[in-house]
Parts: structure tokens; C-alpha cells; sequence
């Protein structure tokens, strides 16, 4: 069985070194950060977490509090908080949000210790924001927030409703609907905000009609898609709040006939992975980063760990990320 002095020995450090790079990191220098964790790869090493947990009352686990798998956002924030935690020796035990029962998601998190939960499965007036201001853990949201201050970051989601809707006015459109989540989270609030701003800044009125609320799952998309489009004064270009949604739609659209853009106009948001593959070719509006919300997020965690672990505190950190529009093929102009 691999040793930490077998580490050690392969690195050309000490063992003290190894025991400070498992157990106090941002202490240790980042190359000698890396000679150790690389050999720590290569030998297959795999420290023992409830030794380390016990001697210093840490248990290197993290808690994702993730929204659902069916939106690739999530797949993709889920992937880089899990490999970013792992690669500065963190655990990540993920839980999903659950539309029918999210208190037992909670308590399932809660039951367990933890250095520090992320989560984007909260409400804007959330009420269990109060249990976990009183766990004495670090946490950090990303995508949502609270209406209360505390740690998050974010895309600027009415700024990013503007320019959608604003792209979309540009191509002559003017029965815009728009379609997304329940206005209690800080994210579709936010980006119906916008939306309702960029009409009203044209003289535009919001119509009821073309305000969609749903579940975002893809049977309730679809449903809503279909009800959307048998109006008789169907809409001709349709904003929907994130990118899962508008494939979804354009699911339904293009089976029952309709052609994109060329009878009906989608813009959406989140810009992820897929909303650039081929078949889609989405426009939409993300973030100007790199990196996407849920790495970044994970990051600023772990930092706030090791500060409660030094004794140290900060500023909230509220980060608000710039957005822009990716133009790609699923929107036209509209002829007059």
C-alpha cells in the first residue's frame, strides 16, 4: 500500500510537506503544490479522509446543491465543481433540486458535515436561507441568489433578458413571447425583468398571453409549446429563458412542422455546451467568460474555507458576471 512517504520520496520533499499539501494547501507554494499532487497520481495514492477528518475536524466533502439534470447548464457546472474540488482535495456529495419535495433535500444535507455547501437550487425569498446562515459553514450560490446578503455568483440576468429581447426587437419582431420558470427564483425573475424592460424602452406592450410560466422539465415545455402555437395570433418570434427550454421547443416546433427562423424566432440563454452543436446552432446570450459559473463559484468556496479555517473574514463576495449576445441561426429578420 502507497505511503505518504512514498509520496514523499517521489516528489523530493518531506513528509511534512505532503501532510501540509493534504492538510493546509494554501499554505504550501503552487509548485510545490504540483510536484506533490502529480505524485500523488502517479503512485495512486489515496489519503485516508476520515483519518484527516478527525484529526483536524475537517471532512474535505463539499455539498452540491444542484438544479435539475435535465438542464445541460447544471450538467455542465455539476462536472467542473466536481473535478475543481477534486483536484484542491475536496469531496463533492451532490443532491438535485426536487420540485416536490426540495425540504428533504435540505435535511438530507444538513445531516451530513460538510467544510462548505454551493448551491443553485435556492429561492430569491427562500426560507431555509436562515438554517443556513445558523450551520457555521462556509456557502456560496452561483446562478440564483437570496434576496438577503451573502456569497454568489451570477450572470447579469436582467441585463441578459435586455439583450435578448432587444436582439429581437432589432429584427422588426414585435409578438415576442416569452417562456421560462417560476418567477421565484432570482434567474427567471430577473430575466422576465429585463424582457418586460426592453419592450416597455420600445413602446411595446406586455401581453399577459405572451408571458409562459412553466415547469422546465420537457414534458411541461412541450405541452406549453404546443398551446403557444395553436393561438391564433401566434407569436412570431419567442424569447425562452434558457437554453434547455428552447431545445425543447424547437423539438416540438420542428416536428409538427414549423421552420426556425424562418416561421418563428428563438433566442434564449446560458450559451451552454450544446447550444453551438450543429443540429442546434442557438442564439443565445452567456456569460463573456471561460469558465463557467459553477467552476468559478467553487473556487471562491474552497477560499472561504480556508479562511474560516485561519480565522479570517471578508466582504461578501458578489461577483455579477458581463453578458453578450451569440448570434448564431435561429433568428431572422421579420419582413414588414
Amino acid at each position: 500500500m502507497v505511503s505518504s512517504k512514498d509520496v514523499a520520496k517521489r516528489a523530493g520533499v518531506s513528509q511534512t510537506t505532503v501532510s501540509r499539501v493534504l492538510n493546509t494547501p494554501e499554505k504550501v507554494t503552487d509548485k510545490t503544490l504540483e510536484k506533490v499532487n502529480k505524485a500523488m497520481k502517479e503512485l495512486e495514492y489515496r489519503p485516508n479522509l476520515i483519518a484527516r477528518s478527525l484529526v483536524k475536524k475537517k471532512t474535505h466533502s463539499i455539498a452540491l446543491l444542484s438544479g435539475p439534470l435535465h438542464n445541460p447548464f447544471y450538467v455542465e457546472t455539476t462536472m467542473s465543481i466536481v473535478n475543481y474540488a477534486k483536484a484542491h482535495g475536496f469531496n463533492v456529495n451532490v443532491h438535485f433540486e426536487s420540485n416536490t419535495d426540495q425540504l428533504s433535500v435540505y435535511e438530507d444535507v444538513f445531516k451530513h458535515q460538510v467544510d462548505g455547501i454551493i448551491l443553485s437550487s435556492i429561492l430569491y425569498e427562500d426560507p431555509i436561507y436562515q438554517e443556513l446562515q445558523q450551520l457555521n459553514v462556509p456557502f456560496i450560490m452561483f446562478n440564483r441568489k437570496h434576496k438577503e446578503k451573502g456569497h454568489y455568483i451570477e450572470m447579469d440576468n436582467a441585463k441578459a433578458g435586455r439583450l435578448a429581447t432587444d436582439h429581437l426587437l432589432e429584427l422588426n419582431h414585435r409578438n415576442i413571447a416569452w417562456i421560462g420558470g417560476p418567477l421565484v427564483t432570482s434567474t427567471f425573475l430577473a430575466r422576465y425583468t429585463g424582457y418586460c424592460e426592453a419592450l416597455e424602452n420600445k413602446g411595446v406592450p406586455v401581453r399577459s398571453e405572451n408571458t409562459v410560466i412553466t415547469d422546465t422539465g420537457k414534458a411541461a415545455v412541450l405541452e406549453k409549446t404546443k398551446e403557444l402555437m395553436a393561438r391564433k395570433n401566434k407569436p412570431s418570434a419567442i424569447f425562452a429563458a434558457t437554453d434547455s427550454i428552447a431545445i425543447y421547443m424547437m423539438d416540438w416546433l420542428l416536428k409538427n412542422g414549423y421552420k426556425i427562423p424562418e416561421d418563428v424566432s428563438i433566442v434564449s440563454m446560458d450559451n451552454v455546451g450544446w447550444s453551438h452543436h450543429h443540429a442546434f446552432q442557438l442564439t443565445t446570450v452567456g456569460t463573456v467568460e471561460q469558465k463557467n459559473l459553477g467552476e468559478i463559484a467553487i473556487g471562491h468556496l474552497i477560499e472561504l474555507i480556508h479562511q474560516k479555517e485561519r480565522g479570517e473574514s471578508g466582504p461578501f463576495i458578489q461577483q455579477t458576471l458581463e453578458t453578450r449576445l451569440f448570434r448564431r441561426h435561429t433568428t431572422k429578420r421579420k419582413e414588414s
